[in-house]
């Protein structure tokens, strides 16, 4: 695994000691400054930083991500680029008994937690998008109806294993793309997830930015090409054509 720098950050305060940890929530983050104050502004008000630590780990923000994680009570790692990279390099500093991975721009509903704790091994919340097109109602529904039939999740959903489990998974492949399927599919093997009751809120910009039948239709489409062994570098570039997300 490439090489990292690890810091801690303390804005108004000290970091918690980690002992009574219960839930490490680990955040991948690349030039996300447009988002990141929001996000933690509202994660850390409502969060236990006694049972709860939070880790940032960045992929190389060109950006203001970093000062602005900096900002706040945070474990913050930084390494190569890559979404499965970051989370397992953000999984090796993480002091709880849970993992929950998370993106930059979702919120979490009030009993987060307990959904969590509650689980047997892993598992995943339902999804709502955080547009007001009812296009979005749709999709939600959609996504959220596929993955309590398939027992697959992907990352907007919130993933979220216990840590001697992850560590069985020997985490997420270290894929460009896909990651979350294929630890999902890993994972399904061996559990059936726990899906909460409550949905996560995740941002809807992707949609948004590039045309919402656009993007449906991509997601399906690699989705797809995946299932039928298309190489996930190649599904990669499809996706991020100019190497950022």
């Amino acid at each position: 695994m490439a090489a990292q720098r690890v810091r801690a950050a303390a804005a108004g305060g000290r970091l918690v000691e980690t002992s009574n940890i219960s839930i490490s929530i680990i955040i991948p983050t690349l030039n996300e400054a447009g988002y990141l104050s929001q996000a933690l502004t509202t994660l850390f008000d409502n969060i236990d930083q006694s049972r709860v630590e939070v880790i940032i780990s960045d992929g190389g923000s060109q950006d203001a991500t970093l000062a602005i994680a900096g900002q706040f009570p945070c474990r913050i790692t930084s390494g190569a680029m890559g979404r499965s990279i970051q989370m397992n390099q953000g999984s090796q500093l993480a002091k709880g008994e849970w993992l929950f991975f998370m993106h930059a721009d979702s919120s979490l509903p009030v009993n987060w937690r307990s959904e969590i704790e509650n689980a047997e091994a892993w598992g995943f919340f339902p999804v709502k998008l955080s547009g007001q097109s009812g296009l979005f109602r749709i999709i939600e529904y959609a996504m959220s109806l596929r993955s309590s039939i398939t027992n697959i999740a992907t990352g907007d959903q919130g993933l979220f294993f216990k840590r001697s489990f992850f560590n069985q998974l020997t985490g997420f492949p270290e894929i460009p793309i896909m990651e979350d399927i294929a630890i999902s599919k890993n994972a399904r093997q061996l559990y059936n997830p726990g899906i909460a009751n409550s949905a996560i809120i995740t941002s809807s910009r992707r949609w948004e930015k590039n045309g919402i039948v656009k993007t449906v239709l991509l997601m399906w489409w690699l989705r797809l090409a995946y299932w039928f062994g298309a190489s996930p570098d190649r599904l990669h570039r499809l996706y991020y054509p100019n190497h950022c997300r």
